[in-house]
């Protein structure tokens, strides 16, 4: 399937392979920032890498102009106040695309690498790592919580600590349920929120359990979404 193919390589070239030090340029340099032209070269490549196998290697070409132009036109319309919109806007295109590219070619019905269900797993665990924090990220951004003190000291915490137990745990519950073990998600559920109550009892902040407790179900919901729908 010309999809899966496709969706794997924009999960990659989209969060895996893109550093939020290009996003940051793009975002400031818009149409000037050379990394737009090199995200677009890696989509291209990427793109045509999984589609040489079924000979649509072709196919890349038409994915990397049309990602060049829904880009362009989101560094060039995308303001402080829209950019949460701007962000479903370009995913949604993209998979638009992919989506009218996949249905056009849908008598090509040749298997990738002769398993596509190890395709989809692979295209969902790629979800739930760097993209599915971006989402989550984005989808928090309008809630900002003060950062952790104690004693009028700010706290220390390893770097992006947050963003990688996110990921473990995601990929965890995803496994959890593939194997049919949905007791498994329950204990990581209360693993986690013994592991998450001493901090946010000694902090005695209530928009930072709420925050808390929304990215934690936000990061849960996705996973068990994802284990269903790949199921």
């Amino acid at each position: 399937m010309v999809f899966t193919q496709l969706i794997l390589a924009h999960l990659l070239g989209d969060f895996i392979l893109q550093p939020n030090s290009w996003v940051a340029d793009k975002e400031n340099r818009k149409l000037k920032s050379k990394f737009l032209y090199i995200h677009v070269l890696i989509h291209t490549v990427l793109s045509f890498i999984f589609l040489w196998y079924i000979q649509l290697w072709w196919i890349a070409i038409l994915v990397g102009i049309s990602h060049f132009i829904i880009d362009a036109a989101k560094l060039t319309f995308q303001t402080i106040h829209n950019k949460k919109i701007w962000f479903f806007i370009d995913q949604a295109l993209h998979i638009a695309v992919i989506g009218s590219v996949s249905f056009f070619f849908n008598e090509f019905n040749v298997e990738f690498f002769k398993d596509q269900n190890f395709l989809k797993i692979l295209m969902a665990a790629l979800f739930l790592t760097t993209p599915a924090s971006i989402f989550i990220k984005i989808l928090l951004s309008s809630w900002t919580p003060a950062p952790e003190t104690e004693n009028n000291v700010e706290t220390e915490s390893l770097s992006s600590a947050g963003k990688y137990i996110g990921i473990l745990e995601r990929l965890l519950v995803f496994t959890f349920i593939m194997v049919n073990h949905w007791e498994g998600v329950g204990f990581m559920v209360a693993a986690k929120s013994v592991f998450r109550f001493s901090d946010l009892a000694q902090a005695k902040q209530r928009k930072l359990t709420e925050y808390v407790l929304i990215g934690t179900l936000l990061s849960f919901g996705m996973a068990v979404l994802t284990g269903i729908l790949i199921k």
